[in-house]
């Protein structure tokens, strides 16, 4: 390399080393600028939900002066309030499903607060527990059976919800003649009165706010009330849910079978519908076919003409 060369190559090099140095070191700025887009988009505004001033069950009081009561349902409220997408479709479910709960449970002399004992079993659907509870008000099936409920491979009324609303009342009222009140009898359901009997006599006290119960149990009369609370103001709990969102009541006739149906499929035909939507209506329907040995008499839902495609 001859000196000229030399020289214009070092002062290449300087000037390189120059702008290299002087640029600024932006990797602390943007990794501010991403914190800031990510602050941006999953911007929540979490907080605890308190319980309310006052509360009831079934026109019992909540004893929210109580700091572990007021915890209790301070936790259910913040618990279901968190649940977004689960509690907008409870909602949505009850327009659909309260209409026939509640002039059941009024017919049977049960408090209306009942319903919401339903909510907190299933949220409103046809679901199966990991301890095999069923439908609704989540029978097991010797209870179910227990409480005139029938239970085979081709129906299983634990799904039908007027008849196991009524099985589920004929629990409530049995209970509450032995307890003496509604709340009680309603935290047997979850456990069995034979467990709480035990926790009455162990305890000393047959009052479901003063006892200590599996986890389980002791929360489960605070998720009704929470849901009593949540689903009466739901705007208040941030549930912006349009009165056209909510899911309509089925609209249907019934037609009593008493013979037996060698196919659902072809019943449905016969009648203007198809096999799903019987299912749908008729969910205590568990198989292709309807035996009906004894020849007893069934009602079933056929839609009515037009609501399926929104026309009623």
């Amino acid at each position: 390399m001859n000196k000229f060369s030399y020289i214009i190559f070092s002062l290449f090099l300087l000037l390189s080393l120059t702008v290299c140095a002087s640029r600024p070191d932006n990797s602390d700025e943007s990794e501010k600028n991403q914190d800031k887009n990510i602050e941006q988009i999953a911007q929540q505004n979490i907080v605890a939900i308190p319980a309310p001033k006052k509360a009831t069950f079934a026109g019992e009081k909540v004893p929210l002066e109580y700091f572990d009561v007021n915890e209790f349902l301070s936790r259910e409220l913040t618990s279901i309030s968190y649940g977004h997408g689960i509690m907008v479709q409870t909602i949505r479910l009850a327009n659909r499903f309260f209409p026939i709960i509640e002039p059941i449970l009024e017919e049977q002399g049960v408090p209306d607060d009942f319903k919401y004992l339903c909510v907190a079993e299933s949220n409103l659907q046809n679901v199966i527990s990991p301890a095999r509870a069923v439908g609704y008000w989540q029978f097991l099936e010797g209870t179910g059976k227990e409480f005139g409920l029938e239970i085979n491979k081709e129906v299983d009324e634990r799904y039908h919800i007027e008849k196991a609303t009524v099985a589920a009342c004929k629990y409530f009222k049995r209970a509450y003649a032995k307890y003496g009140n509604w709340t009680l009898a309603a935290a047997s359901y979850n456990v069995g009165m034979a467990h709480i009997d035990g926790k009455i006599k162990r305890q000393k006290t047959d009052n479901y706010y003063d006892m200590s119960l599996n986890m389980e149990t002791a929360r489960y009369v605070y998720r009704a009330v929470a849901y009593k609370e949540i689903m009466t103001k739901p705007h208040l709990y941030g549930f912006n849910v349009s009165k056209e969102d909510l899911y309509k009541p089925f609209e249907y006739e019934e037609v009593e079978v008493k013979t037996n149906i060698a196919s659902i499929a072809d019943f449905a035909q016969k009648h203007d519908t198809n096999y799903k939507m019987i299912k749908i209506f008729n969910p205590w329907l568990r198989d292709g076919v309807l035996t009906n040995a004894a020849k007893k008499t069934y009602t079933i839902k056929i839609p009515k003409e037009g609501f399926r495609e929104g026309k009623k």
